[in-house]
């Protein structure tokens, strides 16, 4: 009797080692699955990085959040990403608290509202590292890229006297209520003008980032001038609404428009068209793939500078396929 009870408690000891031995095992592999030890944070999880958009169906906002996300999403070997999108400066914030209750270690945020400095200022306060995209805001502490919109008016400006020579009648299209982006990329155009073509005549009207806009304000600015030789127009969309006021207005007098952004739509009208050179100086939402890879290389304790401004590319007929991009919303 003493025996087989000997034998029954070998046999049960032997199958608690089993189980302990896989639970330890599966333990082990719920690990490996969170993270790469040697690339994330303290005890070898995925680094948090949370990304905050404003939420729009459409555009070039839109495509602000699809790209940051597509980034996060190739870096899933070394972060764990939330990404939020909010309608207004009071729900960003209220996400923002998400976030830090969820315990990001950084966030990538697109404030495009006014009001964002306290909550940004609490979660550095809190330290959580911040990298905002296109948007400067008077908070010390906070990492930015965006582009360069004062660029973007040099290499119109080059485009142009490129394409029509250093004297003729060209059109402005800024858009006051974009405040300092319309002032840094007309400045740029304005400036460059002045030295590379002093008699051209230049001609300054008002509209908005809208198709709408571009196609009624420049239906009015055809009906008054004559002879128009290009448009430097500061915004893909505006852009597309300008070709269609030239096409109903049957002018054929316009040889360039420019614009900005990367609007798929209007990078696809660029080889349609062969009298007039359509050029983009792209602002890509696509930028905001190096804001997440800056809050990661933050994250790691790389040498990051505060504020990364990239180049201005400029985009036509000629290079427009490289930039496309299918499942792009804008």
């Amino acid at each position: 009797m003493k025996k087989r009870l000997s034998v029954l408690a070998l046999l049960m000891f032997a199958m608690v080692l089993f189980l302990a031995a896989c639970g330890g095992s599966e333990e082990a592999g719920g690990e490996t699955d969170g993270g790469n030890g040697d690339s994330g944070s303290e005890g070898g999880d995925k680094y948090k990085v949370g990304i905050l958009a404003p939420e729009v169906t459409h555009g070039w906002v839109a495509a602000v959040a699809y790209h940051a996300e597509n980034r996060a999403e190739e870096l899933s070997d070394e972060i764990e990403y939330q990404v939020q999108t909010s309608a207004d400066a009071g729900e960003m914030t209220s996400q923002l608290d998400d976030l830090l209750t969820w315990g990001a270690e950084a966030i990538v945020a697109f404030p495009q509202w006014e009001g964002m400095e306290v909550p940004i200022q609490r979660a550095l306060d809190e330290g959580v590292e911040v990298v905002n995209f296109d948007i400067a805001i008077d908070t010390e502490g906070v990492y930015r890229v965006a582009g360069d919109n004062e660029d973007m008016g040099v290499q119109g400006a080059n485009y142009i006297v490129d394409k029509i020579g250093t004297e003729g009648n060209v059109v402005i299209m800024e858009n006051p209520s974009a405040g300092s982006v319309s002032e840094l990329r007309t400045k740029g155009f304005e400036e460059t003008m002045a030295e590379i073509a002093p008699d051209m005549n230049l001609m300054t009207y008002a509209t908005e980032f809208t198709r709408q806009a571009g196609l009624s304000d420049f239906a009015d600015i055809l009906t008054a001038n004559d002879q128009i030789d290009a448009v430097f127009s500061l915004d893909d969309e505006t852009s597309v609404g300008v070709l269609q006021a030239i096409e109903e207005a049957g002018r054929s007098d316009i040889k360039v428009v420019t614009g900005g952004g990367g609007m798929q739509e209007y990078f696809q009208m660029m080889p349609e068209n062969e009298d007039i050179w359509i050029q983009s100086a792209l602002y890509s939402p696509a930028m905001v793939a190096d804001a997440v890879d800056v809050a990661l290389q933050v994250l790691k304790g790389e040498e990051v500078p505060e504020e990364t401004i990239i180049p201005t590319t400029v985009v036509d007929r000629e290079n427009y396929e490289e930039f496309l991009d299918e499942n792009s919303p804008y």
